[in-house]
């Protein structure tokens, strides 16, 4: 009995530190909503991507590098989304095996103003899916690919489409 304990602390230990990790993943994702929030303020969404990450979105473009994502991010808020509020619903953890990677998604259901074609700004709702992969490196866990799927964008008032079946990202 007194060998197996051992084995059933360090099992146990294990378990914890996937956890924890999970938790501190998803402060990452808390750390973005806040920035995300804030106008994509660029001092917080930039650490959290790695130096060559990607973030994509349809209508929003690809980019690449840390510098590079936060500065387009403030620029998609200074001239498409003038203000914001992100609830990040249901996120969906895997940390990998080695324990410094992981795979994460969740949705995002959003209340916004967004400039339209016509320069209008209007009320709407904005529902997507995120998908991620993740590292732990020195500076803790941090995105390296990040890819926002559009669901459903309609002014407030307007009816809403059927949604768009949804494309399977792994």
């Amino acid at each position: 009995m007194t060998d197996e304990i051992p084995a059933l602390l360090a099992a146990i230990e294990k378990r914890l530190a996937r956890l924890e990790e999970i938790e501190a993943i998803k402060g990452v994702i808390a750390r973005y909503t806040d920035g995300a929030d804030k106008r994509n303020d660029p001092a917080i969404m930039g650490p959290l991507f790695h130096e060559d990450a990607i973030w994509e979105a349809e209508g929003f473009g690809q980019h690449r590098g840390s510098a590079t994502i936060a500065t387009a991010l403030a620029e998609i808020a200074r001239t498409q989304i003038t203000w914001s509020i992100h609830y990040m619903v249901l996120p969906t953890v895997t940390v990998g095996q080695d324990g410094q990677t992981a795979s994460c998604q969740w949705y995002l259901w959003e209340l916004a103003k967004v400039r339209g074609p016509d320069a209008v700004v209007h009320d709407s709702w904005f529902a997507a899916k995120y998908g991620s992969n993740l590292v732990k490196d020195a500076k803790g866990w941090r995105f390296t690919w990040l890819k926002l799927n559009p669901l459903l964008n309609v002014p407030v008032g307007a009816p809403w489409p059927l949604p768009v079946p949804e494309k399977s990202e792994n």
